[in-house]
């Protein structure tokens, strides 16, 4: 198998978690930010819903290691952005203005990215899960000391679809790692 003609192109990699990160508890911080880190290392972009919480800590991260980080907002513009969803407008490199709600930017999102990580997160996270899910994309799911790691875990069990393509780790260095192989296993193209 040779692969793709466009393997020099950076993979796109979305983080998705809670905005509002009361439950994910102290740990959820640096992981999300070190998930970030570990994004830019591997030369890949860092894709958010450019919001707060686990996926702007994230977007931190990236820009510490001068990686590349690009939200998707709910909102038409970034008044509405910035005024209406009181959401970030720093540590992203672009923002890209969707207007379908939170609903409908998580559908782009989601499928805009060659997999997507998950953290602590709620019920936006969820939604993104299942959309990832559904559309059979490569998934990591960090662990840690919220529940969201065994609710998603749930879910796959639940939907008796199979385990899909999910990789698990507290760690996200190796989760990152293990993101990257599956991607790999995605661009292979033959030919």
């Amino acid at each position: 198998m040779k692969p793709s003609p466009h393997s020099h192109l950076k993979f796109k990699i979305c983080v998705s978690g809670a905005a509002e990160t009361g439950h994910c508890g102290e740990e959820a911080l640096e992981k999300a930010k070190e998930l970030g880190r570990e994004i830019a290392r591997h030369k890949s972009v860092l894709v958010t819903g450019a919001t707060t919480g686990v996926p702007y800590w994230a977007c931190i991260g990236a820009k510490e290691e001068r990686g590349i980080s690009i939200g998707l907002s709910p909102a038409k513009n970034e008044k509405e952005h910035v005024e209406e969803y009181k959401l970030p407008v720093d540590y992203m490199d672009m923002i890209v203005y969707t207007g379908f709600g939170f609903s409908g930017r998580n559908l782009l999102l989601t499928r805009s990215a060659d997999a997507v990580i998950f953290g602590c997160g709620r019920m936006g996270t969820i939604n993104e899960f299942t959309i990832s899910f559904e559309d059979d994309k490569p998934i990591g799911i960090l662990n840690g000391p919220w529940q969201t790691d065994e609710l998603l875990a749930e879910i796959v069990e639940q939907a008796h679809r199979g385990p899909g393509k999910i990789v698990y780790g507290s760690d996200p260095k190796l989760l990152v790692e293990k993101i990257i192989e599956l991607i790999r296993k995605e661009k292979v193209v033959e030919i």
